[in-house]
């Protein structure tokens, strides 16, 4: 029990000195020992590395979860060591209703059709940015994690350490100072005897020579003592300086690590765009290529007077019909000459205006040329409908 009060005493006594000399520091009552000018460079730049490694961080979360108010439930599952609830993200969402609008339109037409290939390629890339966050979760976020929560916290530790050493370093400087001044100001005493009988004249200047040599003594007791105080403070204080002086030249290390980081971070997202980019190409390829035709048509309409001009989308299960041989030959026989003929419907196609005729697969019409009319339609016929169709979607028959 006794160590303890002593101990406690002791640690009194140390905070004591060091808010008394922090706040005579502040004050300008005080001198203060400053860093060499190294350490300062290296706890500058751990603090701009804090810093950033704090921005990029945020950042880079916000990009891969741009909804705060999940960001902030992952936050607490995290926090509360529990996993979060799996939900699908925007890309699948989209994925799921269009499957379903295009099962509900029916997969054997085309826009059903359609919607439920765009509606699989949404869902391919949604798993592609999910491993894309998982990814950068792991080899990006995680480690400039770690180091905010691990390496900065031990650096910010010792040197609150280093910060208390130079504090108990300046406040025994000041102690030494304060008794090298008392024990150049301890005079002698009042030599010159009052005056009295011999006796108590040599009494008095026994007194004053007994005073005078125990206050010289109890003053170099007391230099001494400071001496060796500041020894030992000076010591520690050397000692904190190297040891934060080597955790903060460890950040070279922590900047070469996050460089390996950024790197996996960019391959990670060159791989998820190129996947992205992949999906979209070969639902490009099912889809079809349109004509050049219907482009230039569309175009020309556009700039001429803004009227719209319908582009008939093929199927996605078939390949675009052929237009040489026997069948583009008849076509071309059919806008040269007047005339009508007969011709099978290929694949189901929507009217897009009341000037179009809808048509259903495998039904027979008949189809005319008329003047003026672009290339690739014709005017098709059933019973009393008429109506443009595009030729891309008939086989005429002989």
């Amino acid at each position: 029990m006794d160590f303890n009060v002593k101990r406690l005493a002791a640690d009194a006594g140390t905070l004591f000195s060091r808010a008394v000399q922090f706040t005579e520091e502040k004050f300008g009552q005080a001198e203060k020992t400053e860093l060499d000018a190294h350490l300062e460079n290296l706890l500058t730049r751990a603090e701009c590395s804090k810093h950033w490694t704090e921005k990029i961080l945020k950042q880079t979360e916000v990009l891969l979860q741009p909804n705060p108010n999940v960001r902030i439930e992952e936050f607490l599952y995290e926090k509360l060591d529990k996993k979060a609830p799996t939900r699908m993200n925007n890309h699948e969402l989209l994925g799921e209703s269009m499957i379903d609008s295009g099962n509900e339109f029916g997969p054997g037409t085309a826009y059903g059709n359609a919607l439920i290939k765009c509606g699989e390629t949404e869902k391919q890339i949604g798993g592609a940015e999910r491993e894309f966050i998982q990814s950068s979760a792991i080899n990006f976020l995680t480690p400039f994690r770690n180091f905010l929560e691990g390496d900065f916290k031990t650096i910010l530790k010792e040197r609150k350490l280093l910060q208390n050493k130079r504090l108990d370093l300046d406040a025994a400087k000041t102690k030494l100072k304060k008794a090298k001044m008392a024990d150049a100001r301890a005079l002698p005493l009042r030599s010159t005897p009052p005056p009295g009988d011999a006796g108590y004249v040599a009494n008095f200047s026994f007194m004053v020579n007994f005073l005078h040599v125990k206050c010289l003594k109890m003053w170099t007791e007391e230099v001494t003592k400071a001496e060796q105080d500041l020894k030992m403070t000076q010591s520690e204080f050397d000692r904190q300086a190297e040891i934060t002086r080597l955790l903060l030249e460890g950040i070279s290390s922590t900047h070469a690590h996050h460089l390996r980081c950024l790197n996996d971070f960019v391959e990670a997202q060159m791989t998820y765009y190129a996947q992205c980019y992949q999906y979209m190409v070969d639902l490009q390829k099912q889809l079809g290529n349109f004509p050049s035709a219907f482009s230039s048509n569309n175009n020309q309409s556009t700039a001429s007077g803004g009227a719209s001009v319908s582009v008939p989308i093929l199927p996605l299960s078939a390949p675009l019909p052929s237009t040489t041989g026997n069948t583009s030959s008849g076509f071309t026989e059919l806008q040269n000459f007047s005339g009508s003929r007969k011709a099978r419907v290929l694949y189901d196609y929507d009217a897009a205006g009341s000037n179009e005729l809808s048509l259903l697969a495998d039904e027979v019409i008949m189809v005319s040329s008329i003047p003026g009319m672009d290339s690739d339609w014709l005017m098709g016929e059933r019973g009393t409908q008429k109506g443009k169709v595009p030729i891309t979607y008939l086989e005429l028959l002989n």
